[in-house]
């Protein structure tokens, strides 16, 4: 249910209009965002993704790094591959004790098949070189990728190469290993959004895979939150479903975990309302397009606020908070046209 009790309009960015940020070198969907401040300077990357032409020729390993309060964006070098992949999207990547965590993505083969990365990466935003991390034990992509206590790193559910996967898998930065948590209980979906603050995550929608007998798979859209609250050990969690706040699902939302008005907040926003393969088309080969929604989840209260619309966007999947200004980078306009804009997002809370 809806929030009631809130009968005023709030800007979450009202007091940090003056930030910039800078339009990406080129246009890019699907990329993995994320942001670190170190020593004072704080940095925005930009990796992986998929370019304007929106063929699998156009999945690429590119990586734009901007340094806040400076000029532009630097190309720094690409994403390493083991499996010599010369492009992939869908990949997550987050910040995590001054250095960014890359893990999975998909390419697409000559075949027109679709193929998982196994192998992860941590970039020095400083030193700029990649470091090669221990595989996912599972290999994903269009998974969530959420950071714990500046230690830990929760992989929930995603694509593994033939299906969706209910895993949620930890890796620890202190160990150097991975684990597994107490498996998502939802169906497993790939294409879902989620967020954290404290020890509380909420996981939202994606698309499901049905195998009907005797006929092909159908990809079938899963209208479902749920919220995780993680124990003394990182690996417990303790799960429950919580009422949608629309009970029409999204495909590749974009979403983070962030404050407003001094109370802890889930903030969703865009999409689309259908699944969709790489370029922007259904799976019946229809168009798709990008949503202005923006859901906003109390974590206290265990409900939903009601928000204003924003800018439609979808195929973005990270939600950056830049001192309080929340902005997708990159991601796909109405009419599937691939970005290179940031675009912020001013989260307005409504009377109901």
């Amino acid at each position: 249910m809806l929030l009631k009790s809130l009968s005023y309009l709030s800007l979450l960015t009202a007091t940090a209009s003056s930030i910039a940020i800078p339009d990406l070198p080129e246009p890019v969907s699907n990329n993995s965002v994320a942001s670190t401040t170190v020593r004072g300077k704080t940095y925005i990357v930009s990796a992986l993704g998929m370019g304007p032409g929106k063929q699998s020729t156009d999945l690429h390993n590119k990586v734009w790094m901007h340094t806040l309060d400076e000029f532009g964006w630097t190309e720094l070098p690409a994403v390493p591959s083991q499996q010599r992949l010369t492009g992939r999207a869908g990949a997550s990547m987050v910040a995590l004790n001054n250095n960014f965590f890359l893990f999975g993505g998909f390419t697409i083969n000559a075949d027109g098949s679709k193929q998982t990365a196994a192998d992860s990466y941590r970039l020095d935003p400083v030193t700029r070189r990649y470091t090669r991390i221990n595989d996912i034990p599972v290999p994903v992509d269009d998974a969530v990728a959420l950071p714990y206590q500046n230690r830990y790193i929760y992989l929930a559910s995603g694509w593994s190469d033939h299906g969706n996967i209910n895993l949620m898998q930890l890796f620890d930065n202190f160990t150097q290993r991975w684990s597994q948590a107490t498996p998502y209980p939802g169906k497993p979906v790939s294409g879902l959004a989620g967020g954290i603050v404290g020890n509380t995550l909420l996981l939202c929608d994606g698309v499901a895979v049905e195998y009907p007998v005797a006929t092909p798979r159908t990809f079938v859209m899963e209208p479902a939150c749920w919220q995780g609250i993680i124990g003394v050990k990182a690996n417990e969690i303790a799960w429950q479903q919580v009422p949608h706040p629309t009970g029409k699902a999204r495909f590749r939302m974009a979403a983070t975990g962030t404050e407003l008005n001094g109370e802890q907040v889930i903030v969703f926003v865009g999409g689309s309302q259908s699944a969709y393969i790489f370029n922007g088309i259904s799976y019946q080969g229809r168009p798709t397009a990008p949503s202005a929604e923006v859901w906003i989840y109390s974590v206290s209260r265990q409900q939903w606020h009601t928000a204003a619309q924003s800018r439609a966007i979808m195929d973005s999947r990270t939600l950056l908070n830049i001192d309080g200004v929340l902005y997708t980078i990159g991601g796909m306009l109405e009419d599937q046209q691939v970005t290179n804009k940031p675009i912020k997002h001013q989260i307005q809370l409504l009377p109901d």
